[in-house]
């Protein structure tokens, strides 16, 4: 009785040289020149080449070509070759197929399609090349944020999703009812890390938030993904040093490990070469000189538009930090600079090449009637925020943290238009299907 070949993952085939073993996919593509048919099987984990040559398999398997439609699932069986023409560096010498479930007109061709028809079929758009090569490159990102702070021994602590009060300003909540009381989705894990930070002096979380924006721009989520340090006893400067840290680590990481997916996207990793420490630091008053020079119209003291960002973020060829903004324009959690009252001790971090903010932070307010005056002014209602105001009571400390946005920075590094392309299954102004 003959053994039955092993069942393996494109990614795995180079094991497998000359030896018989069992593939289970999809067909990618086919092209055929009579007497030899070439299939593209993918697995999610690859593409590779079947090569199917009549007289070498029975005849019922060659002329499966002609049933064989795009997407339609298959079982394929065959002998691993090398050759360095074929993608990947390996064909299969196919012995046997089997049709699992034949796809009938599938939606996505080969052709170019517009963005309004490929948004709804997001769940179908995931199959193709550069959709495939977005989603290994978010992974490891992912990964590399989470090593990055285990390396550094920072404990993750996950914020609730449901939340009682405003993080971010009352305008962009998404409101639920709470069994007859007022929930919203959260915008922030960031007050619950600040309490987290007091247990364990150094923490992060990482997960989706929320808001509410009436926003079109290419940079813009209603749902998005963000990873939250807190550190206990530290400052604006020391926050500054660990979001450097972080965003050169993910870049090499990348770059280390996702070269086939850059190439894919068609990613000039030069500029990404360059995103090497130290970036630029510079205060905000600075930032509205390059903006004023570029002649934007911008009325000094206005927080920073996407406009804005990019002509900033453009003047320079690895990541700027702008720190020292007016605290008129930032949260009521954001403690002021003692030297420059008008100032918070805040800073975000420019992606260049025109992709702006991907991190947002700074140090917090750690005086209790300090806070307690900017909730007031904030319009906020106190007793929503007693917890939060116990953080100043028991064991208040200096503290900091920021906020790194994780499309975001997908975009940028994988060098793609739009966020929307970032995420699995983007929640866009008006757009909540699939």
């Amino acid at each position: 009785m003959a053994m039955e070949p092993p069942k393996v993952y494109i990614e795995d085939v180079h094991r497998y040289e000359g030896q018989p073993v069992e593939i289970r996919g999809w067909l990618y593509n086919k092209r055929s020149s009579g007497k030899i048919h070439f299939l593209l099987f993918r697995d999610g984990t690859g593409i590779i080449q079947g090569v199917v040559v009549k007289n070498e398999v029975p005849d019922e398997v060659f002329d499966l070509y002609d049933e064989l439609t795009l997407e339609s699932s298959v079982i394929v069986r065959g002998t691993v070759r090398a050759d360095k023409r074929a993608p990947g560096g390996y064909e299969l010498q196919v012995q046997d197929l089997q049709i699992v479930q034949k796809a009938i007109d599938y939606p996505i061709t080969k052709k170019e399609h517009g963005i309004g028809f490929l948004l709804p079929r997001r769940h179908l758009w995931l199959r193709s090349r550069k959709q495939w090569a977005l989603m290994r490159i978010r992974n490891e990102i992912e990964k590399a944020i989470i090593d990055f702070f285990d390396e550094r021994k920072f404990i993750r602590i996950d914020a609730p999703i449901l939340t009682p009060s405003a993080c971010e300003g009352t305008t962009t909540l998404f409101e639920t009812d709470y069994f007859g009381e007022k929930a919203y989705l959260t915008q922030s894990g960031q007050l619950y890390m600040e309490a987290a930070a007091m247990a364990h002096g150094k923490v992060y979380c990482f997960g989706p938030t929320f808001r509410a924006e009436k926003s079109k721009t290419r940079r813009h989520l209603m749902e998005f993904w963000m990873v939250e340090p807190e550190v206990a006893y530290a400052t604006l400067e020391d926050i500054m040093d660990l979001a450097e840290d972080l965003v050169v680590y993910i870049v090499e990481r990348v770059l280390e490990t996702k070269q086939h997916e850059l190439e894919i996207l068609e990613r000039d990793t030069a500029p990404l070469e360059k995103v090497k420490k130290p970036f630029p630091r510079i205060y905000y008053s600075e930032a509205v000189n390059i903006i004023e020079a570029a002649g934007l119209p911008f009325k000094p003291g206005d927080d920073f538009g996407g406009d804005e960002e990019t002509v900033i973020s453009k003047s320079f060829d690895k990541p700027v930090m702008v720190h020292h903004y007016p605290a008129a324009v930032k949260a009521f959690y954001m403690k002021r600079d003692p030297k420059e009252p008008d100032l918070a001790l805040c800073v975000d971090m420019l992606a260049p090449e025109g992709y702006g903010e991907i991190i947002g932070g700074g140090q917090r307010e750690d005086d209790l009637e300090t806070l307690r005056q900017r909730i007031r002014e904030h319009g906020l209602p106190e007793e929503d925020y007693e917890w939060y105001l116990d953080l100043r009571r028991y064991g208040s400390v200096p503290h900091a943290g920021f906020g790194l946005g994780l499309e975001r920075t997908v975009a940028w590094i994988a060098g793609i238009h739009h966020v929307r392309e970032a995420i699995p299954f983007p929640r866009l102004l008006e757009k909540i299907y699939p």
